[in-house]
């Protein structure tokens, strides 16, 4: 059976923050950010900011390996997301999106203690967005 089920994961900062102000503190280049006021595609404005970094695509039935496959690359900026946290009005997320097809395997979203001791230290949130396949 070929299976259909599909997740990425990554890593979000969202609030009212300068982007590029967290791409100089962490010295990463995020993979998609915008500043408040920037334009949509749709012509309206975003009224939060968003920095976002490790997404990863690659379906493993095992998410908690996609999650720290997200994280990873922020292991040692621990006191400097907490800094970025403290001094600005944000949130920190861990985004997990899978979509799963009934008679599929079932992919396992359980976070590990890496994950969630992470999760814990940062104050980072895990968002779980499930979609159902037809």
């Amino acid at each position: 059976m070929n299976n259909r089920n599909s997740c990425y994961t990554y890593f979000k900062i969202v609030g009212d923050f300068d982007p590029d102000k967290v791409t100089k503190l962490l010295n990463l280049k995020p993979e998609k950010s915008w500043k408040i006021g920037d334009y949509r595609k749709n012509g309206t404005q975003y009224d939060f900011a968003h920095w976002e970094i490790g997404r990863c695509s690659e379906y493993d039935p095992i998410v908690d390996r996609q999650m720290i496959s997200s994280i990873s690359i922020l292991y040692d900026k621990i006191d400097i997301l907490n800094k970025i946290r403290e001094e600005n009005n944000v949130s920190f997320y861990l985004e997990v999106v899978p979509v799963v097809y009934a008679n599929e395997p079932s992919p396992c979203l359980a976070p590990s203690l890496e994950v969630i001791d992470f999760c814990h230290i940062t104050r980072t949130e895990i968002d779980i967005d499930l979609y159902l396949g037809d």
